[in-house]
């Protein structure tokens, strides 16, 4: 049997009834979290959860619990599912109420779904890396809200993979920005590159992660928007996520980057964020 989340309770996942007139269904008006599971733990949970209620502020809608309860409703999903290494997706609408653009009166509740899912780590393809294919940004310019509206990047992500690549890379004419569902980086001479932290982008949490793991090892790290233009001078490229942690890039637009292998610079960050996984989920 299957568990879900739904509001403040636990029910199997065939007693979910959504309205029809739920604004999330109508407008995408609504935010999400996807969190990683290692070993029955949720890794970085209090800073996907932060990210969760900060996405909510944006659009004007209240989170009905707080942080630490939320926290916990999550946690008595994952063990009521007994998920070993998988991700739980949560989501927040504004509710179901008559078809308008305007929000609807303050006596209308949110509705919260979560649910988990087995996800195994894609071990393979860390090692040998994937493709990616350019793409132009079409987005809204809110991208640092985790909203549901997500057409934008579902047409990207449709575009790779009819080209047979993994993800897409976004630019907004020559400025790269990020992934369909991913953050985005370049390496060269010794260097990170990735696109600052703006409303073009989200800020992963995998990202923040990244960055201190980069001041670990050693690697210097500049955030400025890379040149399309130039995508194949760099030594080394990758993306990441929640789900693909550190993912090499090795081609782009059926063209090698550098040697078309994961670099030695791209391998060491694998490494230390397999380290800080380790450390959270066994404390």
């Amino acid at each position: 049997m299957t568990w879900v989340l739904w509001n403040d309770r636990l029910v199997k996942d065939e007693d979910i009834h959504l309205s029809k007139e739920d604004r999330g269904y109508q407008f995408g008006d609504g935010i999400y979290e996807v969190i990683r599971i290692y070993d029955g733990s949720m890794f970085t949970a209090t800073e996907h959860i932060n990210r969760f209620y900060n996405s909510a502020d944006q659009i004007k809608l209240i989170v009905p619990f707080t942080k630490d309860v939320f926290h916990k409703m999550l946690y008595d999903l994952i063990e009521a599912n007994e998920v070993v290494s998988g991700q739980v997706y949560v989501q927040i609408t504004r509710g179901a109420s008559p078809r308008q653009h305007q929000f609807p009166t303050n006596m209308v509740e949110p509705v919260l779904t979560a649910y988990t899912k087995e996800v195994e780590r894609p071990v393979s393809q860390m090692a040998n890396g994937v493709s990616a294919k350019t793409v132009e940004d079409i987005r809204w310019l809110r991208c640092d809200i985790k909203s549901l509206n997500l057409l934008g990047n579902v047409m990207a992500k449709q575009e790779a993979h009819e080209a047979g690549c993994f993800e897409a890379l976004l630019h907004r004419g020559d400025s790269i920005t990020e992934g369909s569902s991913s953050n985005m980086y370049g390496i060269k001479d010794g260097v990170l590159y990735t696109h600052p932290v703006t409303n073009l982008i989200l800020n992963g949490i995998t990202r923040s992660v990244i960055l201190d793991c980069c001041k670990e090892i050693g690697l210097p790290v500049v955030e400025e928007p890379m040149s399309l233009k130039t995508i194949f001078a760099n030594d080394e490229f990758f993306m990441s996520s929640t789900t693909a942690e550190i993912m090499p890039i090795v081609m782009i637009d059926g063209k090698k980057v550098a040697e078309g292998l994961p670099g030695d610079w791209t391998k060491k960050l694998q490494t230390a964020l397999e380290a800080k996984i380790l450390q959270a989920v066994h404390v």
